[in-house]
């Protein structure tokens, strides 16, 4: 008899942690039960016996657990995009540089060309200007 109280007793703290639906009266035909299909998931359905533990019901004392792994998991995938873009703008930002710089150097090379004293003796002929002959002298003013 005080065996039978304990495993009462247990059992009843084993049901007050599980949720379980009820089926209908007069829906049970209609709840297909597996008929062992030949696909890759019914397979690891066969081995793990995920039935077996849904018998009794949704064991809800495994609930805050589930939830933080499903939490962590969204929180890893969260990560692993904003780390794809992030290093998809950094390439972007990359080659950015690259062609400012090849612009850069571009230029550079066009305005040392046309600062050269030949080339701007050439760009003012049209104007007038002539090239001295004469080297420039310094001017003393004594006071």
């Amino acid at each position: 008899m005080v065996l039978t109280t304990f495993y009462e007793n247990q059992h009843k703290k084993e049901m007050e942690n599980k949720f379980r639906i009820e089926p209908e009266r007069g829906n049970e035909t209609k709840v297909k039960t597996s008929q062992g299909g030949t696909s890759m998931f019914s397979g690891f359905e066969r081995k793990l016996k995920l039935e077996s533990y849904f018998e009794e019901g949704f064991p809800v004392q495994y609930l805050p657990k589930i939830l933080f792994v499903v939490f962590l998991s969204l929180i890893y995938i969260s990560n692993t995009h904003y780390a794809d873009k992030t290093t998809r703008a950094i390439e972007r930002a990359e080659n950015e540089v690259e062609d400012l710089r090849a612009d850069f150097t571009t230029l550079k090379a066009d305005v040392m060309f046309a600062s050269k004293q030949s080339e701007v003796a050439r760009r003012v002929k049209s104007l007038g200007l002539e090239e001295s002959l004469t080297p420039p002298f310094k001017i003393v003013v004594e006071k």
